[in-house]
């Protein structure tokens, strides 16, 4: 008996594990991010939602993706704009968001990770490349221009470089309202408290002295 059983629980557990894969559904026509209840002790995972004779059109518009990015003082060379729950009160237990990333000439979006979701990019302007790195240490790369869309899969390390001397400019789209962005070289080098520098040059095989100035 025990063993007829089992199937039907793996196929419980799978459909839990899916389910908990992505932002939960709507249980409600809409739920728009009650801010306020950041000023109070309690904290869920999301916003709260506004009485519904609250909500405005206005919850659900956004013109912060219209303007370009200023990429100058930015030592990559890109600037990020995003438009998640956090701006966009209205997408909240909506499960997408978006993003706007200008590139300076040859400026480059450095390798990070969005743990909450998978990425599609559209290039809008200029030509950028592209690529992420499989857990197995694979690379897939290539070139995307105007007009065109790239898929990064959720969790994935990924980049984007502009391959040319004019700015280029993109639109991310995301299946979360908060995928979250975590930049690999900041994560390991800007913690706080820090890292230890002889993890870290174990991790990128190199000489403790080049992680952290040594004492002569």
């Amino acid at each position: 008996m025990a063993s007829k059983q089992l199937p039907a629980v793996l196929l419980a557990a799978c459909a839990v594990l899916l389910a908990l894969a992505s932002d939960p559904d709507m249980l409600q026509d809409l739920c728009v991010a009650d801010y306020k209840s950041l000023d109070g002790p309690l904290r869920l995972n999301g916003y709260p939602c506004k009485r519904p004779e609250s909500t405005t059109a206005n919850d659900f518009f956004s013109d912060v993706l219209s303007v370009p990015g200023n990429t100058g003082g930015n030592p990559s060379g890109s600037v990020v704009t995003a438009a998640t729950v956090d701006k966009v009160p209205g997408l909240n237990t909506m499960g997408v968001s978006m993003s706007r990333i200008d590139y300076a000439p040859w400026g480059a979006n450095p390798p990070h990770t969005h743990p909450g979701a998978s990425e599609l990019l559209l290039v809008l302007e200029g030509s950028l490349d592209v690529g992420f790195i499989t857990t197995t240490g694979k690379f897939v790369g290539r070139t995307v221009c105007k007009g065109e869309m790239f898929v990064f899969p959720r969790g994935l390390v990924h980049f984007q470089r502009n391959n040319n001397g004019s700015p280029a400019a993109a639109i991310s789209a995301f299946n979360s309202q908060l995928p979250g962005t975590q930049k690999w070289a900041e994560a390991l080098y800007t913690a706080l408290p820090p890292v230890p520098a002889d993890v870290l040059a174990r991790a990128l095989d190199v000489n403790d002295c080049m992680v952290e100035p040594c004492v002569i």
